[in-house]
């Protein structure tokens, strides 16, 4: 299974779009600092997501 999931900075308040086949895991590395594209925009808040059964349809 695969999500598509929206998070938002509490930092700048901006939106990020993604997909991942661990939703859990792939948050904590947002909120971690471990991902590029959001490492200096921390703290991230989940506010959307949605499953679907493959990557192509995420």
């Amino acid at each position: 299974m695969f999500y598509t999931y929206v998070l938002q900075s509490l930092k700048d308040y901006n939106f990020y779009y993604g997909y991942t086949n661990d939703l859990k895991s792939r948050i904590e590395l947002h909120n971690k600092g471990r991902v590029e594209s959001t490492r200096y925009r921390r703290p991230l808040k989940l506010i959307y997501y949605e499953a679907c059964l493959n990557k192509d349809d995420a």
